[in-house]
């Protein structure tokens, strides 16, 4: 069966598909008719207008989402900046080209460890990126490791770029304020900028991932081409949550986390951030199981590009038509049957940059489940010697690869640097024929 199978259930209600207008309501008749913001809303809610894209978009570009909510979200206190030894990981992740080293070395990153006492602001850990969330230009490449649930009364958001989150171990119970979503391992999910949610554990299980912050306009699925118009992840895979509310009869104290221009900020309100009773439109998280995925291969000759694993892809139009500024790739299990083939990924130097992450499973060498490599532009890289020697005198029958083994790849048309943190982290330099397998090489 190629639908993942979880060890935790998920409890929440969701609306399929990819893309597109869609609604929601806790309570019936909570969306007004005809209107999105009518002289007087049902139930006496404000309506809320969030943009994902300037108004003036293409329609088919166009990102917006009516809201309507009990209060306004802009009924808060002042941000006051969050002093540094509060928060060492975020504050000291601005994201402007002087916080990256950009060296050209093949870098590999052990697991990363957990932090019991941390949350989810706290566990955030810039590792790489390029770019400048101020200019609303590049990506950021985070990982996240947190041993205990947000307070329950916080809130938290990026007005720098949405993030793709993709667990590696541990289950979050995220609400965001357009409803719940549970992310498991081999799951992943999107939360666009500006959006707030509150992150918990499941049954208190320490959790750690990865995180795609996109700066520069949003993700969507790739075009199939010759494909047709099946394959690859399906739009009726993805699901959006459905509308959810708390409801606060008196006066609490809320706190409000921002990640602006690389820096974290916080206010005080008296009253729930979730409370959101009915929304409709374009703009809204969503979340997508990677087991669903249908990958495509050759049935003949030949090593396919990796492209052919892209689940999601955000276009960079300066650097010209079927280039991104981050493409996120999937590798899981599938058959190998072409005749005459080197059969892993050819050595290659490649204009892009990669950056992996394996999610579950075993590869030859040092490279372990929560961990990361890096192959910046233009830096060599393919199998080891054993890798090689043992792929050119094979026997060519059909092989099942990676059967209990998930892996990812960041690929970005941008020339990705390494942040301080990352550096320090940095488990070992390697380099072609070196420790490293191609994280593809499935023998």
């Amino acid at each position: 069966m190629p639908v993942t199978q979880f060890n935790v259930i998920d409890p929440y209600k969701y609306i399929n598909g990819f893309g597109g207008h869609k609604e929601s309501e806790a309570i019936e008749g909570a969306l007004p008719l005809a209107a999105n913001s009518p002289q007087k809303c049902p139930y006496g809610l404000y309506n809320e207008k969030l943009s994902g894209s300037a108004f003036t978009a293409p329609r088919n570009e166009n990102q917006q989402t009516w809201l309507y909510r009990i209060l306004p979200s802009a009924s808060h206190q002042s941000f006051e900046s969050v002093p540094d030894h509060v928060n060492q990981s975020l504050i000291h992740s601005k994201s402007s080209g002087s916080q990256f080293t950009v060296i050209p070395n093949q870098l590999l990153w052990a697991p990363f460890d957990f932090d019991s006492g941390s949350s989810w602001v706290d566990s955030l850990h810039l590792i790489a990126g390029a770019g400048d969330p101020t200019l609303k230009q590049g990506i950021g490449y985070y990982v996240y490791a947190l041993g205990r649930s947000m307070d329950e009364k916080s809130a938290f958001y990026s007005a720098d770029g949405d993030f793709l989150i993709i667990p590696q171990h541990g289950t979050l119970d995220i609400r965001t304020e357009l409803g719940k979503m549970l992310v498991r391992p081999s799951e992943f999910c999107v939360i666009p900028r500006g959006i707030r949610y509150h992150v918990a554990l499941h049954d208190s299980e320490p959790a750690r991932g990865y995180i795609l912050e996109l700066y520069q306009g949003h993700f969507q699925l790739p075009e199939l081409g010759p494909i047709g118009s099946n394959g690859l992840a399906n739009a009726r895979d993805f699901q959006t949550p459905v509308a959810d509310f708390i409801e606060d009869y008196e006066n609490t104290e809320w706190s409000l986390y921002g990640k602006f221009g690389g820096n974290l900020f916080s206010a005080k309100q008296s009253h729930t951030p979730f409370d959101v009773v009915a929304w409709h439109g374009t703009y809204y998280p969503y979340k997508y199981d990677l087991g669903r995925f249908c990958p495509l291969n050759a049935v003949s000759h030949d090593h396919i590009d990796p492209s052919i694993f892209t689940v999601l892809t955000a276009p960079s139009i300066p650097h010209g038509p079927g280039t991104a500024v981050a493409d996120f790739v999937c590798f899981g299990p599938r058959w190998n049957v072409s005749e005459n083939t080197f059969r892993p990924p050819w050595y290659h130097r490649n204009t892009m940059s990669e950056f992996m992450g394996l999610i579950k499973g075993n590869y030859p060498g040092d490279f372990r489940a929560g961990g990361a490599n890096l192959h910046n532009t233009m830096s060599g890289h393919g199998v080891d010697t054993q890798t090689f020697e043992k792929a050119s005198g094979m026997d060519l029958v059909p092989t099942k690869l990676m059967q209990g083994s998930l892996s990812f790849m960041f690929e970005s048309c941008l020339m990705v640097g390494v942040t301080e943190w990352g550096l320090k982290t940095v488990a070992s330099k390697v380099h072609q024929f070196g420790a490293i397998v191609d994280l593809v090489a499935d023998m």
